[in-house]
C-alpha cells in the first residue's frame, strides 16, 4: 500500500519515500529544489558533473577546482565544460545516494528542467512506474548551520511544486496516485515565482543575500538537460 502500488506514477517525500518506492519504480526522480537539484542542472546543462555525497560524509567531499563553486547555483554559472563537483547536501545529494542502491534509475529534477526529465523518464521507464521524491528539508540543517545529524523530514513548498511540475509532464503516462495527482494540480495552480519567494526556504535564501538563486530556481522549463546517475555521477544524458 506505502509503495502506492497499482499506480505508474507515484510520488513520496524523503529518504522513507525512497526506500518505498525504488523497491517497486522503474525511474526514481529525485527534486531538491533550493537547491541541489537546480544545482545539478545548471552543472549538467554547462556540460558538467555531479558526484552527489551525503551529507554524513561531507567532510571527505574533494574540494571544488574554484573554492568560489558551492551548493549555490548561481555561483556555478560560468563553471567550464567537462567540471566534474563533488556537491553535498542534506537533502537532493543524499537521497540521489540511497536511490543509486534501490535497482531503479535515477534523475535529478527541478523546476528548470521539469519536462525534459519527465520525458526522459518516460522513455527510460518503458512502461514501468514512475515515481517521484520531492526531497523536503531537515529540521536543524540550514544555510547558517552545519550540524552533524540531520532533524527529521520538514516538507517543502519549492520541492512540492517542482515534483508537481514533473508530474504534470508525465499526466496520460498512466494512473497517478492522489499524491502524484494532487502534486501536479498545486503546481499548475501556483504562481511558481511568488511561491519560491514568499515559502521558508526562499526567503532563508533571500535574507541572507542570495535571491539570485531563488530567481534561478524559479525558472520553469528553461533547461533540456536531464542528469542521470551512472556510476554515482550524474551527467546529462545522450
Amino acid at each position: 500500500m506505502f509503495g502506492q502500488e497499482g499506480c505508474r506514477l507515484r510520488l513520496e517525500w524523503g529518504p522513507e519515500g525512497v526506500a518505498a518506492l525504488g523497491k517497486q519504480c522503474a525511474v526514481l526522480v529525485i527534486v531538491d529544489v533550493l537547491s541541489f537539484s537546480t544545482a545539478v542542472d545548471v552543472v549538467v546543462g554547462r556540460g558538467g558533473a555531479v558526484r552527489p555525497v551525503r551529507w554524513a560524509d561531507r567532510s571527505s567531499a574533494a574540494r571544488p577546482a574554484d573554492p568560489s563553486w558551492t551548493l549555490r547555483p548561481s555561483s556555478l554559472v560560468t563553471v567550464p565544460p567537462g567540471t566534474v563537483l563533488e556537491l553535498a547536501s542534506a537533502n537532493g545529494a543524499t537521497l540521489c545516494d540511497l536511490a543509486a542502491s534501490t535497482g531503479s534509475i535515477v534523475l535529478a529534477g527541478c523546476l528548470r528542467n521539469a519536462r525534459a526529465v519527465g520525458t526522459a523518464a518516460r522513455s527510460l521507464a518503458a512502461g514501468g512506474p514512475i515515481g517521484v521524491v520531492p526531497a523536503g528539508e531537515r529540521w536543524g540543517v540550514n544555510i547558517t548551520t552545519d550540524t552533524a545529524d540531520a532533524g527529521p523530514l520538514r516538507p517543502a513548498v519549492e520541492d512540492l511544486l517542482g515534483a508537481g511540475a514533473v508530474m504534470a509532464s508525465l499526466l496520460g503516462y498512466g494512473s497517478a496516485s492522489v499524491e502524484a495527482a494532487l502534486a501536479a494540480e498545486m503546481y499548475a495552480r501556483s504562481s511558481v515565482a511568488d511561491a519560491l519567494a514568499g515559502c521558508v526556504s526562499g526567503r532563508e535564501l533571500i535574507a541572507a543575500g542570495h535571491s539570485g538563486d531563488v530567481e534561478l530556481a524559479s525558472e520553469v522549463d528553461v533547461s533540456t538537460a536531464v542528469p542521470l546517475l551512472r556510476d554515482g555521477v550524474l551527467r546529462r544524458r545522450a
